[in-house]
C-alpha cells in the first residue's frame, strides 16, 4: 500500500501546472460548461491515482497522461465532435503580433482542430516543447513512431493550409 501523500502537495502540484489543464480542456471541449465539467474529472483522476504517484516521472509528464487519458476516454464514450482552442484562447503573443501572422496562427488551430484524437495530442504535446522520450512516457507511442507520425502530421497540415489560403 503506498504511503498516503499530503493534500497540500497534491493541490499546490495541480495549481503550479495547472495551465496544462486548461489547455487539454480547451482541446478536448467545446463548450465552456463542458471544459468546467472536464477540468473537474480530470482533478478526480489525478486525486484518485495520487497515491500511486511515485516521481519516477515528472509530475507534469504524469498528470499529462492521466488528463489526456480522461479526456479521450470521456470523448468515445460521449462520441463528441474534438475541438480545439479558439481564437480567444492563443497565446497572448498571437493578439499582439499583426494581422498577417495572427491570420496564419488561426490558419494553424483551424488546420489542428481537422486532425484525429490522437494527432491533436501528439501537437498539442510538441507545441509545449515536450521531448519525444517525454511524449513516448505520456502518450504510450515509442520515440521512433511519434517522430514518423509528427513528420507526417506537419505535412497534412501543410496541406491542409495550403487548401485553405489558395483552395488547391
Amino acid at each position: 500500500m503506498p504511503q498516503a501523500r499530503p493534500q497540500q502537495e497534491f493541490l499546490n502540484l495541480v495549481e503550479q501546472h495547472r495551465g496544462i489543464l486548461v489547455k487539454i480542456c480547451a482541446l478536448y471541449a467545446r463548450q465552456p460548461e463542458e471544459r468546467e465539467d472536464l477540468f473537474q474529472e480530470i482533478i478526480v483522476q489525478l486525486w484518485k491515482a495520487w497515491p500511486s504517484f511515485k516521481g519516477l516521472s515528472k509530475f507534469s509528464t504524469w498528470m499529462y497522461r492521466i488528463a489526456l487519458n480522461t479526456s479521450i476516454s470521456g470523448l468515445r464514450k460521449k462520441r463528441t465532435e474534438l475541438v480545439f482552442m479558439d481564437h480567444a484562447q492563443l497565446p497572448d503573443a498571437v493578439h499582439e503580433e499583426d494581422g498577417d501572422r495572427r491570420e496564419k496562427m488561426n490558419s494553424l488551430y483551424k488546420a489542428i482542430r481537422e486532425l484525429p484524437e490522437i494527432d491533436r495530442a501528439v501537437v498539442m504535446l510538441y507545441l509545449e516543447d515536450n521531448s519525444y522520450e517525454e511524449m513516448e512516457e505520456i502518450l504510450g507511442i515509442s520515440q521512433g513512431t511519434l517522430r514518423v507520425k509528427m513528420t507526417r502530421i506537419k505535412e497534412k497540415l501543410k496541406r491542409t493550409i495550403q487548401t485553405m489560403e489558395y483552395g488547391t
